[in-house]
């Protein structure tokens, strides 16, 4: 990886977190770009796909004092970035989207930033993994930086649980990212396997686990409108449908196994 803006953008969101990076976890597109860190990933020859946005998995319950966080990103130079290319706070959705009193159960703010609750967030923040950053993978930290990102397994699986939910363009880009993640672990496909029984499917209601381990059925059993569409976003990439649907397919056997 080379030094390059949005390094440096994201640099800044870390060096703002700082006192919570044991606490938080980065996910979504960054999430993704970051698996390629890890000494489990192995190399490919194609560019991770690319996002402009920032997501952050905040615990409910995560220790900060008054408007922390807040004041921290403005120092870095984020107040007036909130739209746009700004980091996203996200938190697991307790209970319904209305509150015994009628109020809409949509945001919180911890940390003087507003946070939205979502529904399966939490499965990404279970077991989470580090990687570290630096000037070496093209980070502008003059010390190694380590940053908490969500585990592969846990990513596959909020993208299979949130997946009816997302709308026809989402869904093609969530399939090229679990088929990328699956590629990017394609070497060590069966200790995602270890890690799906030993960390993350305890993690889960009993029927959204049977969700995600039907996944590689109802999702990739044959070649559907979505895959059609993920293979079409593919740039100078030799990937048609029915390759992405067979690499999901057999990686989504051999990872979300029943033992």
């Amino acid at each position: 990886m080379n030094a390059n803006p949005e390094f440096a953008f994201f640099a800044r969101l870390v060096e703002s977190l700082t006192p919570w990076l044991d606490q938080v976890v980065i996910i979504g597109g960054w999430a993704h770009r970051l698996h390629r860190l890890h000494p489990s990933a192995q190399p490919l020859q194609y560019e991770p796909l690319a996002t402009l946005d920032a997501d952050v998995a905040l615990p409910r319950r995560i220790k900060v004092a008054g408007d922390e966080i807040y004041k921290r990103l403005a120092a870095n130079g984020f107040e007036a970035e909130f739209l746009g290319t700004s980091p996203k706070f996200l938190t697991p959705l307790v209970g319904g989207t209305v509150d015994r009193t009628g109020k809409q159960n949509a945001t919180q703010s911890l940390g003087g930033v507003s946070s939205q609750n979502l529904r399966h967030i939490e499965v990404l923040l279970a077991a989470p993994w580090s990687v570290a950053l630096s000037a070496a993978n093209g980070f502008p930290f003059v010390i190694e930086t380590g940053v908490q990102i969500a585990n592969p397994v846990s990513f596959l699986a909020q993208k299979i649980l949130i997946h009816r939910r997302r709308n026809r363009d989402e869904r093609a880009k969530d399939i090229l990212y679990m088929h990328d993640t699956i590629d990017t672990f394609a070497t060590r496909i069966d200790d995602l396997g270890v890690e799906w029984l030993s960390d993350i499917r305890h993690q889960l209601h009993a029927s959204n686990v049977r969700t995600v381990q039907s996944a590689a059925t109802t999702l990739f059993g044959a070649v559907s409108d979505p895959i059609r569409a993920a293979s079409r976003i593919v740039q100078g990439r030799n990937l048609n449908p029915e390759a992405i649907r067979e690499t999901c397919n057999v990686g989504f056997n051999r990872i979300f196994r029943t033992r």
